[in-house]
């Protein structure tokens, strides 16, 4: 366990973290028909080595090319018309969705359309059997219209795709998934970098031309790791529904707050010397956080913190650090914290074994059913680590939690992670610039325990096959990608 002692804060406040990379040089020869038909530029980054390589790898594989907007795979591909989003609270509106949230296993809204704004809201719900695409901002992120979404309202910002067969659903998601794929729709034939996409671009990629067979295999194979991850959020709802069951908690929106001065034009409220406890912060004490925790102590059998041994082993906030990160294959997987939510996060980078060994396995190290929360920046976001993120390394702005034993990892995960457990999360914000929480504050969270021991082991249950769902969805799209690279893309 790892705590903030005079040392570890001496550390943070004064090393200035620097990332570094320490690969060898790339370099191509571009001929001067290129640099011509890139207007004449000379500049390396209009000609990504790595994208050549990749457009070259496909128009002469094994099985030859298609256009992917030729040859009958696409029947339509569309993004909604612009509009002036007028955005509203909760319970007021239309769950909204954005781009960002694409690649994530169980999206939750963030922001809600007004009934008042200007928009088709048909045009934007996402139908079944649909590809989405990033098309402006970060262009390349891809997913697969589940039923966990299906219906839901998303952002302009997506391209919707269809296909005439309903097996090049998940071949394409796969295909531009891989990084040779991904490469290909993020750059055009010269190899520089598309800033924004369209779908007359997708006119213009070239995918495999597999036989029908091996394109089958592989969309069986996405349609069933995207049945197990609907499978895993349905577990998920159980669970947050036993748990509001027996805790008897109203909905989060219509919670009774009762010291809040009715008589005051703005939300206003009283708080004694004695309760300060030290935080003159208005958020730290906010009427929602006591409200919260005074009717877990009415419903539950007893009311303790995550410091209890019995909820955690430990508490590990990882100190800065200069990185230094590596090529794939020699050094840990390392994430940050908006990868949370992904099933396979993307952009991953790998921290040196050789470098950062010992912090690695002190503080950085994942293990299967840790609760992750993000603490700086964007706070109080939740996570259970799965069984293949295992020995993968996260970041110092990511606190781990190390569940006391297997039957309380589950039950703890899917208390933080519920409507409920954010506020008392986010009540221990500081900070001006950057919001921050440390492995203190965390340790101070109120954590139910419920009266009837049987429905708490079942809340955990739930949590941890749905944990276990997510694992076999990931071998199963790893297992495609993998079909994709060794049979198709690379095939002799």
């Amino acid at each position: 366990m790892v705590s903030s002692t005079p040392t570890d804060k001496t550390e943070t406040t004064t090393q200035v973290e620097e990332i570094t990379t320490k690969n060898p040089p790339k370099w191509c020869s571009v001929s001067l028909s290129d640099v011509i038909s890139r207007g004449k530029r000379l500049d390396a980054s209009v000609f990504d080595v790595e994208a050549k390589q990749a457009w070259t790898r496909i128009l002469k594989g094994k099985y030859g090319a298609v256009l992917l907007g030729n040859g009958g795979i696409i029947k339509t591909a569309y993004y909604p018309g612009r509009f002036k989003r007028i955005y509203c609270s909760r319970g007021n509106g239309e769950p909204f969705f954005l781009p960002s949230q694409m690649s994530e296993i169980y999206p939750k809204a963030e922001k809600y359309i007004s009934p008042i704004t200007k928009c088709n809201l048909m045009e934007l719900r996402l139908q079944p059997n649909t590809l989405l695409l990033t098309r402006s901002g970060t262009i390349g992120t891809v997913s697969y219209v589940s039923k966990t979404i299906q219906g839901q309202v998303y952002s302009d910002d997506v391209i919707r795709v269809t296909f005439e067969k309903d097996y090049d659903l998940g071949y394409i998601y796969t295909f531009l998934k891989s990084k040779t794929g991904n490469k290909i729709l993020t750059t055009n034939g010269y190899g520089a970098v598309i800033t924004h996409l369209e779908p007359e671009h997708l006119s213009t990629i070239p995918i495999p031309n597999a036989p029908i067979k091996l394109r089958q295999k592989i969309n069986n194979l996405i349609v069933s790791s995207f049945d197990l991850r609907d499978e895993s959020n349905k577990l998920i709802d159980d669970a947050t529904a036993l748990l509001t069951t027996e805790l008897q908690l109203p909905d989060i929106d219509t919670f009774d707050v009762k010291l809040y001065k009715k008589d005051a034009p703005l939300e206003t409220f009283n708080i004694k010397l004695s309760n300060m406890t030290g935080r003159l912060d208005a958020s730290y004490h906010v009427p929602i956080v006591n409200a919260i925790t005074s009717h877990l102590r009415k419903y539950a059998e007893e009311v303790t913190t995550i410091g209890d041994p019995r909820v955690s082993k430990g508490v590990i906030l990882p100190g800065r650090f200069k990185r230094v990160y590596v090529e794939q294959g020699y050094g840990r997987v390392f994430i940050g914290g908006k990868q949370l939510y992904e099933l396979d996060p993307s952009n991953k980078k790998y921290l040196s074994n050789v470098h950062h060994g010992n912090r690695i396995a002190e503080q950085l190290e994942l293990h299967e059913n840790m609760t992750l929360i993000t603490c700086s920046g964007t706070i109080g976001k939740v996570a259970l680590v799965g069984k293949h993120w295992e020995n993968w390394t996260a970041n110092q702005h990511i606190i781990r939690i190390i569940p006391a034993n297997h039957d309380i990892a589950g039950y703890l995960n899917i208390f933080l992670a519920s409507d409920y457990g954010f506020p008392l999360i986010t009540r221990h914000t500081y900070g001006s610039v950057v919001d921050e929480i440390d492995d203190h504050h965390v340790r101070a969270i109120p954590v139910p325990l419920l009266k009837n021991h049987e429905v708490q082991k079942q809340i955990n249950d739930l949590a941890l096959e749905a944990n276990q769902k997510r694992y076999e969805a990931y071998l199963l799209e790893q297992e495609a990608l993998q079909i994709m690279d060794t049979e198709v893309i690379y095939a002799k």
